[in-house]
């Protein structure tokens, strides 16, 4: 290999160690395996090829091999003919020498190439290794939790209706008992499940990773033929939507347990967001997958459809949208984008819910149609909040309610930008003395008694219902 390295002789070392890495990039960028070629910079050019492009005998110019335009370029510095005849046997040292240093620049240049190079291969492999040993230990991992169907199956006495706690869009779940005596929660997949394979792995990659109290814990799966099974703590008081929406059940819920609520689930949200070693995007946050424990504590579950971010990412995209209508926001629901943003919507439109006892759907209030989250800001923005209010509510600060309306509404407003991070929330929840913003519109604002073109949740129908006023008398529930 022959090569040859020519800068302008004003250059100072700097520049011309700046050219020199230039020169490199480009080649690796440009022209990596080719046998020859040249790269051109306004103050510096490399030249290499297979051969002798330049003679280094004395008396004699460089020759010029073809093509023509390239030797133009690398004689473009040459000392004039005219030095030959003034200078002598002086002249034609001088260009020995020149031509024997830059020989040895452009070796030593090639070799940086060829070591670069190596360099950088050897640090993909290591980096490719890496990647391979964390798969193979999260396989490690999760294989460790496959449980056998005859156990399951001898757990649930062969999934009886005895046994059955529910019945959801992607299968039933079933109590059970291991011979341990440890009960467990079996969520058994349907055929027909919409719940395909993708998010069934997804789940179990994904829990099996988490550990936090405020997340339901996966204690294993199974794989058997056509039978898709996710095995579960079991966390006794089912979910928080058969409390807060059923009239009965929720006069249960006195305000320091929705408050206890709310906080488990922003702790759980921060953690999925930033205090794992993970960044995840939980994508279908509503009151039916938050269940509550024997002493209503709540746990974060069904991550079939949650995202895993990098730790820099702020956002992405999907053509397939996924969720439940009424908590999803409209970035996601018209455009597919999502962020951690798309979790703080679904939680403010939860904290709405808890607090008023109403779904987040279409309700009339006398002779206008209502969206919970519009109407819940206009109570707020025209100081009259205690309408909202869930009438079973008796007790509880009102101050501290008045605080829980506001976050939520933060977090419902449209544009993503304006609503604040789980780790802002929580400390607007925990700290009276933080200062609150004023909210703007929510998204899915209806003005008047227009009709809301939107699609009904996957909990319920687009059915109107009527709404109640708490006659309880607050104070502190106006807008500061």
């Amino acid at each position: 290999m022959f090569a040859l390295l020519q800068y302008n002789p004003d250059l100072s070392r700097i520049d011309c160690q700046s050219c020199l890495w230039e020169c490199i990039n480009d080649y690796q960028g440009c022209c990596h395996g080719k046998h020859g070629d040249i790269v051109e910079k306004p103050s510096c050019i490399f030249r290499w090829d297979l051969y002798p492009f330049f003679k280094s005998h004395p008396g004699n110019p460089p020759s010029s091999p073809p093509p023509p335009t390239a030797v133009a370029k690398a004689n473009h510095h040459a000392p004039p003919a005219n030095a030959q005849v003034t200078n002598g046997g002086k002249s034609n040292w001088t260009r020995t020498v020149i031509i024997a240093v830059t020989t040895s620049v452009s070796g030593l240049l090639v070799t940086g190439v060829v070591v670069l190079l190596m360099v950088r291969r050897k640090k993909k492999q290591q980096a490719r290794q890496r990647v391979e040993g964390e798969v193979e230990d999260e396989i490690s991992t999760v294989e460790s939790l496959q449980f056998d169907f005859g156990t399951i199956r001898a757990a649930t006495d062969d999934f009886s209706n005895t046994k059955k706690l529910g019945q959801g869009g992607f299968g039933a779940v079933y109590r059970g008992r291991l011979s341990n005596g440890q009960e467990i929660a079996v969520k058994r997949l349907s055929q027909n499940s919409g719940q395909g394979e993708t998010e069934f792995k997804n789940e179990v990659m994904l829990l099996a990773r988490l550990q936090h109290r405020n997340l339901v814990r996966l204690l294993g799966f199974c794989l058997e033929g056509v039978e898709r099974l996710l095995i579960y703590e079991f966390v006794p008081n089912s979910s928080l939507d058969q409390f807060i929406f059923d009239s009965l059940k929720r006069a249960n819920l006195d305000w320091n347990t929705r408050h206890k609520i709310i906080m488990g689930v922003a702790r759980g949200l921060l953690y999925l967001h930033e205090g794992s070693r993970l960044r995840i995007i939980h994508r279908d946050l509503k009151a039916g997958n938050i269940l509550l424990d024997s002493d209503m504590n709540p746990k974060i579950s069904d991550f079939g459809m949650a995202r895993l971010f990098e730790l820099d990412q702020s956002q992405a995209e999907t053509n397939r949208i996924v969720g439940t209508y009424g908590y999803m926001p409209p970035e996601y629901a018209m455009r597919g984008n999502f962020s951690v943003k798309s979790d703080v919507f679904s939680f403010g439109v939860l904290v709405l819910e808890i607090v008023s006892g109403q779904r987040n759907n279409l309700f009339r209030v006398g002779d206008d149609t209502e969206v919970l989250i519009g109407y819940v800001w206009k109570s707020w923005r025209d100081g009259t909040i205690s309408n909202i209010i869930d009438s079973s509510l008796t007790s509880g600060s009102s101050t501290e309610i008045a605080r829980c309306i506001q976050i939520g509404l933060l977090c419902v407003q449209e544009n993503m930008a304006n609503r604040p991070t789980m780790t802002s929330v929580l400390l607007m929840l925990n700290s009276h003395s933080f200062s609150l913003q004023v909210p703007s519109q929510p998204a899915f604002f209806i003005h008047g008694g227009a009709e809301l073109d939107m699609p009904s949740t996957q909990d319920n129908s687009s059915r109107v219902h009527g709404v109640s006023k708490n006659e309880v008398s607050m104070t502190e529930l106006y807008p500061r």
